[in-house]
């Protein structure tokens, strides 16, 4: 029988804890060489489509264009008579306003009432012309300076006995206007934005004015509803007045004719373009032998307003102290953002008997 040896059993079992933390130890090596030579495991984020980046959203516009603008515009309107006698065609300038009204005076002409605001810079406008005393009326209705050379009897008593606030070339303000030699008088009178606010402010006018009658538009992506309209023909009275507009769907703009030949800028040669056309209808009447006229402005009455190659047959309202709106069911309807022109034409014959759409534009 074997004798147990105390000393040879605790050998024994020292060397089994040896052997068991030499084992312990490269096992932790080994996950420590693992870890150390493994790359980073990192957690995956569930990936999300891109959100298609919203339109932006102009911090300011222009009262009376909608367009875009860097800073708030409050700057008081210029109201132009720019003359459109054939012999002052090509006009300059005329591609900065913001509103463009064309109407009658004596003799079946027609004058362009030219409102600018938005831009202020030194491109030269005109030739500039006299006013009538229902063009200072559509002047002040944007609050406007008026600016012309001459006027009327009775256009030089309104400004006169009613302190009207104008830039006359004749009377007041002749050093702000500058004569082209190289067209003949009386069609070539000219000047600019900035030197017309210089004028202004010399004679004491106020420039800002934040109370600027504004109109509504529409959004980028709102359709417009209404008819088809692509071209359009306007007849006031004499033949070599007659206007057509035709619709450019690339640009979203109609461009404007003169018996059938574009109407260009004289210095860029561009086409002059609107966003929205109105044509609307007003009572007329002849004063004088001379052929003066008096048009009511005030009345309201028939129109039609044609804006992306549609037509809408509306009416034209005028409120105390506003501007003329275009309306539909008693509701105003938007303009596309960009320079609207408005057509006044008489409503005798009737007032469809100025107006052709959709017809070919042909020269005479």
């Amino acid at each position: 029988m074997t004798k147990f040896n105390p000393k040879l059993s605790f050998f024994l079992l020292l060397l089994s804890a040896c052997l068991i933390l030499l084992s312990g130890c490269n096992t932790v090596k080994e996950v420590a060489d693992l870890d150390e030579h493994s790359p980073p495991v990192t957690e995956q984020d569930p990936t999300t489509p891109d959100e298609p980046e919203a339109p932006t959203v102009p911090l300011y516009t222009a009262p009376l264009t909608g367009m875009p603008m860097d800073e708030p515009v409050t700057r008081r309107p210029l109201a132009i008579m720019v003359n459109n006698a054939p012999a002052a065609r090509p006009q300059s300038g005329l591609l900065g306003a913001d509103i463009v009204y064309e109407v009658l005076a004596e003799g079946g002409v027609t004058r362009l009432v030219s409102i600018f605001q938005s831009h202020a810079d030194g491109a030269k406008i005109g030739p500039i012309r006299s006013i009538r005393p229902y063009m200072i009326d559509l002047g002040e209705s944007y609050h406007g300076v008026l600016v012309h050379a001459g006027a009327s009897n009775d256009a030089y008593a309104i400004l006169q006995r009613q302190h009207k606030e104008d830039l006359d070339e004749i009377t007041n303000a002749g050093s702000f206007f500058w004569r082209d030699k190289s067209r003949k008088a009386p069609h070539n009178l000219y000047s600019n934005v900035e030197t017309l606010l210089e004028g202004a402010n010399k004679r004491g006018y106020a420039l800002e004015d934040a109370d600027v009658p504004s109109y509504t538009f529409r959004s980028a992506d709102e359709v417009v509803e209404g008819e088809i309209a692509q071209k359009l023909e306007i007849k006031f009275q004499l033949e070599n007045y007659k206007v057509q507009y035709q619709y450019n769907a690339s640009s979203g703009l109609y461009e404007r004719f003169i018996n059938g030949s574009p109407h260009v800028d004289l210095e860029s040669e561009e086409t002059l373009t609107a966003a929205n056309v109105v044509v609307m209808g007003a009572n007329h009447k002849v004063l004088d032998d001379i052929g003066r006229l008096s048009i009511e402005l005030d009345l309201g009455g028939e129109a039609v307003l044609f804006q992306q190659g549609k037509m809408i047959r509306g009416n034209w309202i005028r409120r105390a102290d506003d501007v003329i709106r275009f309306v539909k069911d008693n509701v105003e309807v938007p303009f596309i953002p960009g320079t609207t022109y408005f057509n006044i034409v008489p409503n005798s014959p009737d007032f469809d008997s100025h107006l052709k759409v959709n017809e070919e534009i042909t020269s005479p």
